[in-house]
């Protein structure tokens, strides 16, 4: 069972705008949810560092069939401006065709009283 404490339900809630927005196609507002120099550490890739550079990866992530994003926290730890998350994820395409699911952890930071990812790492569950 997933703790429950003030830092969790912020973070569920940052994930629920992170998943909104992507479902809109809004590469960008989803590259403002991280930190200025926010890092995406995707599966056989290399560092994406940076919101221009996250913009851009998003939208190609976009672009090649990801219509929406499901978040399930499982585990937050709080360490004051600084939290870590684990949890796990389904992509999906058209009429919710699945495209992947896995696992990732996220370092957030607060910022301006509102949480940003920072750093922002997935692994696939999928099996070839």
């Amino acid at each position: 069972m997933a703790q429950v404490n003030p830092t969790f339900e912020d973070i569920v809630n940052a994930n629920k705008q992170y998943s909104h927005i992507f479902s809109l196609g809004d590469a960008a507002g989803v590259a403002n949810l991280y930190t200025e120099n926010g890092q995406f550490l995707l599966p056989n890739s290399d560092f994406v560092t940076g919101r221009e550079a996250l913009q851009s990866t998003l939208q190609t992530l976009m672009d090649s069939g990801i219509k929406s994003i499901q978040l399930e926290t499982l585990e937050v730890e709080d360490y004051g401006d600084t939290a870590t998350e684990v949890g796990k994820y389904i992509l999906e395409g058209d009429g919710g065709t699945m495209l992947d699911n896995g696992k990732y952890v996220v370092i957030w930071k607060k910022e301006a009283g509102q949480w940003k990812l920072h750093r922002d790492i997935i692994n696939s569950s999928v099996v070839d």
